[in-house]
């Protein structure tokens, strides 16, 4: 919301209001994962002494090790998202994310429906074709050497 009462001299009506806030929302958040990053969380528990008197230690979270895996494919996710083209990473964080239809998010990107669902389709394949390469510890084709003979 600070984004957008910031921007409102900057907003000049080519497109509709809501279109331009969804714009601005799907920009911030994206902005925000990139600098997100998580952790593990401790509980506190708590000990009484003898006399009395409560002493409050960190208990390493028995979940931990299942929160260590989502974030690593969160991270893996967050990292193969960023990899993509911006004109299929959009449509998809959109769609999948923000859970817009495609014609909302025709209408924020300002293309034809058409476009909207074969970016989403194609930007879903490569995000897959990322996550899988990654978790593979495979480099990317493209990247691969060529050997010499």
């Amino acid at each position: 919301m600070i984004a957008i009462v910031r921007g409102l001299a900057k907003f000049d009506g080519r497109s509709s209001f809501s279109t331009w806030t969804y714009r601005i929302a799907t920009n911030t958040s994206l902005d925000e994962l990139r600098r997100r990053q998580r952790r593990p969380l401790l509980n506190k528990g708590a000990q009484v002494h003898g006399d009395g008197t409560m002493i409050y230690d960190e208990v390493p979270d028995p979940d931990a090790g299942l929160r260590i895996e989502a974030l690593g494919d969160r991270l893996a996710i967050d990292a193969a998202l960023a990899d993509l083209p911006e004109d299929f990473r959009l449509p998809v964080v959109l769609r999948d994310v923000g859970d817009l239809d495609y014609a909302e998010i025709a209408e924020v990107l300002n293309v034809p429906l058409g476009t909207v669902k074969s970016r989403i389709a194609r930007g879903r394949s490569m995000l897959a074709a990322r996550i899988d390469r990654t978790s593979r510890n495979q480099p990317d084709p493209l990247e691969r050497p060529t050997p010499t003979s």
